[in-house]
């Protein structure tokens, strides 16, 4: 059993819950788009026609797109050490129990990009996961300037590479659309078999998490795991009190460059730099704001209790998120009502809010009578090498 945690550690629990719960929202937005549409190979603005459709699109991709996997990524560090104290203060090794946990989210992640949806981000959490292992043993403020500098000097040195290409390269010949995977696509998941849904999933996984797709994972979510990590190890949530300005001046700076960052592809030019430079360093920059903005509003007693109803959802995180892909996958794949390709931007985002509406409610009654969420307590059990005790008393 995890021993008992202490009121203000508890405090710092609760708003990681609220930041996953609000993490696990973000996410959805951004998925249904893919879930129900072939956007991975098609641009969004010319798919979807209409003021209505285009202004949610571009709400999404301003404020969501990029930016909710990093701030998971965030918590994912935070976690990892939570784990990593919690295990050495009972007097265990940490080793053991963090291969295991990281390997069965591996599997879980394995599972869920070949049988359900290609747009899996376990798997890339479970091998990071494994590296991160490896930078435990620094202090906090060494984990926080590696993964700073992991951060900035590839980003600001890949971003000034597609400056230079898109300047000089014509732009006919820079293409990061395919039309006819995006038609394929529409065929497949809403007329084809199991096999062959099973077949285009997993050829779709690959056009993210290739060799080029894992470099751009390893130097714009790993870096967010350290920055989380040290965070966790200086205790910023815990000395909340003494860490106030601190979270204050982050929100503005990094709210203020993340916006501007995002907003460059509408502002400037939208083409292939302004797309990487607006997710990979806006997007990350955002993802701070969003966690700094957070642990700010839940000490505060204007939002502490509005802000709590994610609370339920974040500490069913898992549970929530492959739940959001079986459910999608059965309305609009062909084995289940087969509606890929025939929803719009605005009515996909009608349909997540509804569907997280709906996971709010199961998960406040669900955390009434259980301790974990299923996929939680399977989790549990395995890293610990041991049956949890899953109904409250």
């Amino acid at each position: 059993m995890i021993p008992e945690i202490k009121a203000s550690h508890n405090k710092r629990i609760i708003s990681i819950d609220i930041m996953r719960g609000f993490s696990i929202l973000g996410i959805f937005l951004v998925n249904m788009l893919s879930f129900h549409s072939p956007i991975l190979y098609y641009n969004p603005l010319d798919w979807w026609e209409g003021p209505l459709n285009q202004g949610v699109y571009q709400f999404i991709d301003v404020f969501a797109q990029g930016s909710f996997y990093p701030l998971f990524s965030l918590l994912f560090g935070y976690g990892i050490v939570i784990l990593r104290e919690n295990t050495l203060n009972r007097g265990l090794s940490f080793t053991g129990i963090g291969v295991r946990r990281l390997s069965l989210l591996l599997l879980i992640g394995g599972l869920h990009a070949t049988f359900i949806w290609h747009g899996d981000i376990l798997v890339n959490y479970a091998l990071l996961g494994f590296l991160l292992m490896l930078f435990l043993r620094f202090s906090g403020k060494a984990l926080i300037i590696t993964g700073s500098l992991l951060y900035i000097i590839p980003n600001i040195l890949l971003s000034l590479l597609f400056i230079v290409t898109v300047l000089f390269v014509p732009a006919g010949e820079i293409d990061m659309y395919n039309i006819y995977e995006a038609q394929e696509s529409v065929e497949v998941y809403q007329e084809g078999t199991y096999l062959e849904i099973t077949e285009r999933r997993l050829k779709d996984w690959y056009a993210v998490n290739n060799v080029a797709g894992m470099f751009f994972m390893l130097v714009t979510i790993f870096p967010l795991f350290l920055i989380g990590a040290g965070a966790a190890k200086l205790k910023w949530l815990e000395q909340y009190d003494r860490n106030k300005r601190r979270f204050l001046i982050m929100f503005i700076v990094t709210f203020s460059l993340g916006l501007l960052m995002k907003l460059s592809p509408y502002v400037i030019d939208k083409n292939f730099a302004s797309e990487f430079i607006q997710d990979s360093i806006g997007g990350p920059l955002l993802a701070i704001a969003f966690a700094m903005g957070i642990a700010l509003l839940s000490e505060n007693p204007l939002f502490k209790k509005s802000l709590s109803v994610l609370a339920p959802v974040g500490k069913l995180s898992m549970s929530n998120y492959l739940l959001q892909s079986i459910v999608c996958t059965l309305i609009f794949y062909s084995y289940g009502l087969g509606y890929y390709g025939q929803i719009s931007a605005f009515t996909g985002t009608l349909l997540a809010l509804g569907i997280f509406t709906l996971q709010i409610v199961l998960s406040h009654f669900w955390i009434k009578y259980f301790a974990y969420g299923p996929f939680e307590w399977a989790w549990r059990s395995f890293t610990y090498w041991k049956i949890q005790r899953w109904k409250k008393s």
